[in-house]
């Protein structure tokens, strides 16, 4: 890790500024999509709800005109879920942060769409929280896989016992991992 360290340089891992609830609808947007086609898509959707998603404003847009915006039905389904979850106070986005790692992973990985890769973004992006390591990102597991020159990918029992030793800043961990990979590709 030191070596990816020093090539890479300083941390630069930004924190959303966004609602929560806008985090989260904007990553059930993007998932699967190329970031230009999801951006666009997005883009509507907040434009039909007055600039940002809110639970509000996605229950009063229509069906017709959040699929109009490009929305799959599927998609649209998974918005309305945490809609749902948030206006019946199941989902409490307001409070989220007072929880443990654990707590909202599990509180997130309820809403349909919401898987826990998603819900692990929202732990690093949106709540800036240290020791989050994505085990099942690909991402990590091919840097880790480069940076311990392992002939095979590791699992994400192997990727967890490595990372042992980055504990308490898992998070920075992740991101120079990342970045490592950017990097390699520009070389």
């Amino acid at each position: 890790m030191a070596k990816i360290v020093e090539r890479v340089g300083p941390l630069r891992l930004r924190r959303q500024t966004c609602t929560p609830f806008e985090s989260l609808a904007r990553a059930i947007v993007y998932q699967q999509l190329s970031g230009k086609a999801a951006a666009t898509i997005y883009g509507r959707v907040a434009a039909l709800c007055g600039g940002a998603p809110s639970p509000e404003t996605l229950a009063s847009a229509s069906d017709a005109s959040l699929r109009g915006a490009g929305l799959s039905g599927q998609k649209l389904s998974y918005l309305r879920d945490l809609t749902a979850r948030v206006a019946r106070r199941e989902l409490d986005l307001d409070g989220i942060a007072r929880h443990r790692d654990d707590a909202i992973v599990e509180q997130l990985v309820a809403v349909k769409g919401i898987g826990r890769w998603s819900a692990e973004m929202f732990l690093i992006f949106r709540l800036n929280r240290p020791d989050v390591l994505p085990v099942g990102d690909l991402g990590v597991r091919k840097a880790v896989q480069r940076a311990y020159g392992l002939r095979k990918l590791p699992d994400p029992e192997r990727v967890t016992k490595i990372a042992e030793a980055w504990r308490p800043w898992r998070t920075a961990a992740t991101w120079y991992l990342w970045r490592s990979l950017d990097q390699e590709a520009v070389i």
